[in-house]
């Protein structure tokens, strides 16, 4: 699936990421989805909720569920530095992915783009729509809607660890 040049896209027919380092990999979320990225914030944990689930932070009032990419990607825990927080808005609900490193604003020639590479496992390419050849990088795009889906039923975060919590 490539992206559709009809939404959010400048003059040119191009759209802009906001990146981010995990580990090795550059990762790019469509700026219009990017609410703000923000340094560490203390979490609260939510006991019974999916792995991928670090805990909640409270963003200015706002209960934000905090997802840690390292563990959902299968990677290594970053032992020492704190992450960086980036909050997406998806739906009528904010969600804040923990990442190594906040990158800058690209924007990728549609040219460049191509699918997930066929070598990266499929819990992997379920993650990431395609991806962008960049000097020197390769862009993985995230896949916004797969955020939502953890937990396997479709619910994010809060809504997902009170559903556990009742059941």
């Amino acid at each position: 699936m490539s992206p559709d040049p009809t939404t959010h896209t400048t003059a040119d027919g191009a759209a802009q990421y906001c990146t981010f380092k995990v580990d090795h990999l550059l990762i790019g979320i469509e700026v219009w989805r990017v609410q703000e990225v923000i340094r560490h914030q203390p979490m609260t944990y939510v006991p019974l909720a999916p792995r991928e689930v670090r805990g909640l932070i409270n963003l200015r009032g706002q209960i934000v569920t905090a997802i840690d990419v390292r563990e959902w990607l299968g990677l290594p825990r970053r032992e020492g530095a704190e992450s960086m927080n980036v909050v997406l808005r998806l739906n009528d609900e904010a969600i804040s992915l923990l990442v190594d490193e906040a990158g800058e604003v690209v924007e990728p020639s549609p040219d460049t783009y191509e699918g997930v590479p066929s070598t990266v496992s499929d819990n992997i390419r379920a993650l990431f729509s395609g991806t962008f050849k960049l000097d020197g990088a390769l862009l993985l795009v995230l896949d916004t809607g797969s955020v939502s889906r953890i937990g396997g039923d479709g619910q994010t975060g809060a809504a997902h660890a009170t559903a556990r919590r009742a059941s």
